[in-house]
């Protein structure tokens, strides 16, 4: 099957054609309403106009009856019959008993049978009366109005439906061309407008394509018109910006995980070569090669196992024991253990923490969280810097900051600190996994909270947790 056969195949499933169908549908539709509207209102007015010039002949012939009486019917009867062709009124005069006396037939009503009016029984009031007859093979209705006088006299006055019949059909034959002309109208401006409404659509479809095919820096072109389908497309750029971002992130972290699985493979690696190849030292070199490779083994786990603590935390699987703890004495007893690793760079460790600052924590989690934290700020600072610490209660949650006078943060580097296996020390001039970040902050939000941090290069970093006092 040829490719122009398949598309050809396809359109009624296209979402521009069935567009286009609704488009064209709705305008004939209202315009097949528009129609029958008018058409109804015409002929109504056409009636009342045809029923308003019989009554008016009629009031004529009845005033010429009232002043002149007999001879002035046929007389005014005679004038109408002298009009030829343009007379248009259909005159009867009759007896009491309903017997043609005078009569004038235009016409257009020659085929007119009398026995229709004289076999009729005439009221004793006035009215109307609707009798078809025939002509040219073709069926009219004659509408007459009638009156009775005192003396007995019957008078009726009519005009045939073919002037009406022929202008509405004038109307119809104009109506059927309108309405050819609406469907083609319709169908150009409902595919055009279709096209217009599907082409965001399929510049989406082509960039999908494009991106499909290996090119990740293709985006949807925005029309800026602030519609549904221009949000649409600003969306789906701004999740494209985000999968790139993340595709990237993802790349540059199997690129640490490769970097920091390497080192202590490779050490374990040249150990046990060292090892096995050495003529010298026996049990001891052994020994000492064994603790080697158990240490690069035990960073290695350390590292994997965090991995899967993360990832636990982010899901929602990490199993907390919430305790009531005294936070303050908490962070006293972390602060003091940490104070013995500033003393060696000459770094002060201070807490301001009030005791008896309960809340319902995993104890063992916090101190990750809070171990995490020091020994970045400790290994981040400079000699004779200082590391503060400081707990309290705000609006019934409970608020940690730690700040230090260390080296600080990069802008650039702000947002992705807590990305995993992120590493602002591109050098690598200091020892780490890059995770102890992403363990705070999974942690941190397995327990319902939240952390956010300032930092400014050279002056130092503040890292803020706050955390609900109960769960």
């Amino acid at each position: 099957m040829s490719l122009r056969r398949l598309k050809i195949k396809q359109m009624p499933k296209a979402i521009g054609f069935r567009l286009t169908l609704w488009y064209s549908s709705i305008f004939i539709i209202s315009s097949l309403i528009l129609f029958g509207i008018a058409y109804i209102l015409l002929t109504s007015a056409i009636q009342d106009d045809n029923r308003a010039n019989i009554e008016d002949e009629l009031n004529e012939y009845a005033l010429v009856h009232q002043t002149e009486g007999w001879k002035g019917l046929v007389d005014k009867i005679k004038i109408e019959q002298a009009k030829g062709p343009s007379s248009t009124f259909f005159v009867r005069v009759a007896d009491a008993k309903n017997h043609t006396l005078l009569l004038n037939i235009p016409k257009p009503y020659k085929n007119f049978d009398l026995t229709t009016l004289d076999n009729k029984k005439i009221s004793n009031e006035n009215g109307w009366m609707f009798t078809r007859f025939q002509e040219d093979g073709e069926s009219n209705v004659l509408e007459i109005a009638y009156r009775r006088f005192a003396d007995g006299l019957i008078l009726q006055i009519g005009r045939g439906s073919d002037a009406r019949e022929d202008l509405l059909e004038q109307f119809r034959m104009i109506f059927a061309g309108i309405i050819v002309s609406t469907i083609m109208t319709s169908l150009i401006g409902g595919g055009f407008l279709a096209f217009r409404t599907m082409r965001p659509i399929r510049d989406l479809i082509d960039t999908v394509k494009t991106i499909s095919e290996g090119n990740m820096d293709a985006r949807v072109p925005s029309s800026n018109t602030g519609d549904e389908l221009d949000e649409l497309i600003k969306l789906f750029n701004y999740m494209l910006e985000k999968i790139r971002t993340l595709v990237n992130g993802m790349r540059e972290a199997l690129d640490n995980v490769a970097h920091d699985l390497r080192t202590p493979i490779t050490r374990i690696r040249a150990v046990t070569e060292t090892a096995l190849g050495a003529n010298e030292g026996g049990e001891k070199l052994l020994r000492e090669a064994l603790m080697d490779c158990a240490e690069e083994s035990e960073r290695i786990s350390t590292m994997l196992n965090t991995l899967m603590d993360i990832s636990e935390a982010e899901t929602g699987a990490m199993r907390l024991k919430f305790e009531r703890v005294d936070i303050g004495r908490l962070i006293k007893d972390m602060a003091e253990l940490y104070q013995y690793v500033g003393e060696t760079k000459k770094i002060s460790v201070s807490v301001d923490a009030p005791d008896g600052l309960m809340a319902d924590i995993d104890p063992g989690r916090f101190r990750q969280v809070m171990a995490n934290l020091l020994d970045n700020a400790i290994k981040y600072t400079k000699e004779g810097g200082a590391v503060n610490i400081n707990a309290n209660k705000v609006d019934g949650e409970m608020a940690v900051s730690i700040k230090d006078t260390g080296i600080g943060i990069a802008p650039s580097d702000l947002p992705r600190i807590f990305d995993r296996l992120f590493r602002g020390d591109k050098s690598r001039s200091q020892r780490g996994l890059g995770l102890g970040l992403s363990l705070v902050k999974a942690v941190i939000y397995a327990h319902k909270g939240r952390i956010k941090v300032e930092s400014t290069p050279g002056n130092g970093s503040n890292f803020l947790i706050v955390i609900p006092i109960s769960h």
